[in-house]
C-alpha cells in the first residue's frame, strides 16, 4: 500500500479509501490509485489483516454432525439453514460449513476457523468439537442440545412433544414400533427392545425416546417389549428399510417416527394399511410432504430455530424459546 501511495503521489490513507471507502476520495484520484495498483500488482488491503484489526471476520461457522451433503439433501436441515442464512443476510455475514467427523480433525478445524461464532446442528453429549468451540470464547449455539456444554441451546421440549404425538399414534395400538434417529456417533443399524433413553448419546434422540416411553406406559404398554429401530439417519430410505426388514418379525400396528422423512418412508411400505386404519403412523417437523400425505406430526419451525441460533452465535441477545404443536391428520386413528 505504501508503494502504491508513493507511485500515485497520494497518502497511504488515500489508497485505503480508494479501495474501501471510495466516497472519501474523488473519482479522478481513485482511478489514478487503482491504475497504479494494477501496474504494481497490488490487489487491495488484505482481508485477513483487516479482520484481525477489527476483531471480526463477518463469517459464521455451521458445524454439522452429519456429512456436508446432509445440509443440502435433508429438507428439514435445509429449512434450518435457510433460517441461518436469513439471519446472516441481516448482518452481511458469510457462512462457513464445517463437517464434524470424529477423526481428530474436527477439533482443530473448529478451533482454528476464522469465524465470529458457531452454530452446531445437534450433536452428542461430550462432543470434543463442541468443547473446542466453547473454549475459543466466541458465541456458540446448538440446535437440539446438549444443554450442558457451556453453549446456548435452541430447541423445543422434545420430551413433551414426543409424548403428545405418541398418544395420537398409540390410540388403539398394541404392537407399536419406533423408528429412531441414531443412538450415538457409531450410527449402528439395530433393533433394541425398550432401550434406556439415558444411555443414548444424542440429546434429541434421548428426549424423544423418553416421551414415547411415557406415552406407551400411560396406555398400559410395556416399554421393554416395544422394538426401537435405530437407523443411520433421518432419510426416507431409512424408514423404508426399517419396515422392509422388520415388519414381518414385529407386525406393528403403530409406527412412531422421529422425522417426517422416516415416517413417509414407512408409509410407502405400509401402503393401504395406513389408509384403512390398520396401522397408525406419526412423524415430526410438519413438512409440506407430510401435509400432502395426511401425516400426523409435530409442527416446529426449524427455520425460526436456525434464525435464532445464528443471531445468538453472532452475539445478539435474543429469546431462545421455540414452539411446537401436534398436527393431527388421517395417518392416525380418530
Amino acid at each position: 500500500m505504501a508503494d502504491v501511495a508513493a507511485a500515485a503521489g497520494v497518502s497511504v490513507m488515500t489508497v485505503s479509501y480508494a479501495f474501501g471507502r471510495p466516497d472519501r476520495v474523488s473519482d479522478e484520484t481513485r482511478r489514478r490509485v487503482l491504475a497504479t495498483a494494477e501496474t504494481l500488482g497490488y490487489t487491495g488491503p488484505h482481508r485477513g489483516a483487516q479482520s484481525l484489526r477489527r476483531g471480526r471476520t463477518n463469517d459464521l461457522a455451521v458445524v454439522l454432525t452429519e456429512t456436508l451433503a446432509f445440509a443440502f439433501d435433508d429438507p428439514h436441515a435445509r429449512r434450518f439453514f435457510s433460517g441461518i442464512a436469513d439471519a446472516c443476510l441481516d448482518t452481511d455475514t458469510g457462512l462457513v460449513l464445517l463437517p464434524n467427523a470424529r477423526d481428530g480433525v474436527a477439533v482443530d478445524r473448529v478451533r482454528d476457523a476464522a469465524v465470529d461464532g458457531y452454530v452446531f446442528w445437534t450433536t452428542v453429549t461430550g462432543d470434543p468439537a463442541l468443547a473446542a468451540a466453547v473454549a475459543t470464547g466466541r458465541p456458540v449455539c446448538v440446535q437440539g442440545g446438549p444443554a450442558d456444554a457451556g453453549a446456548a441451546v435452541v430447541t423445543i421440549d422434545d420430551t413433551a412433544a414426543a409424548e403428545s404425538v405418541a398418544r395420537e399414534g398409540l390410540r388403539g395400538a398394541r404392537r407399536p414400533m419406533v423408528l429412531s434417529f441414531p443412538a450415538d456417533r457409531g450410527r449402528r443399524r439395530e433393533v433394541v427392545h425398550g432401550p434406556d433413553p439415558d444411555r443414548v448419546d444424542f440429546p434429541v434422540t434421548r428426549h424423544r425416546l423418553r416421551g414415547y416411553r411415557a406415552a406407551a406406559e400411560a396406555v398400559g404398554l410395556a416399554w421393554a417389549e416395544i422394538p426401537v429401530v435405530f437407523g443411520a439417519g433421518s432419510f426416507r430410505t431409512e424408514g423404508r428399510r426399517a419396515l422392509t426388514e422388520f415388519r414381518d418379525a414385529h407386525d406393528p400396528d403403530a409406527v412412531l417416527a422421529m422425522s417426517d422423512e422416516l415416517a413417509l418412508g414407512a408409509m410407502i411400505e405400509l401402503g393401504p394399511d395406513v389408509a384403512s386404519g390398520a396401522v397408525s403412523v406419526v412423524g415430526w417437523d410438519d413438512s409440506t410432504e407430510a401435509a400432502d400425505a395426511g401425516l400426523t406430526t409435530v409442527a416446529q419451525s426449524l427455520y425460526e430455530q436456525g434464525r435464532i441460533a445464528a443471531r445468538i452465535a453472532l452475539g445478539a441477545d435474543v429469546d431462545t424459546t421455540a414452539h411446537w404443536r401436534v398436527v393431527t391428520r388421517t395417518s392416525t386413528r380418530s
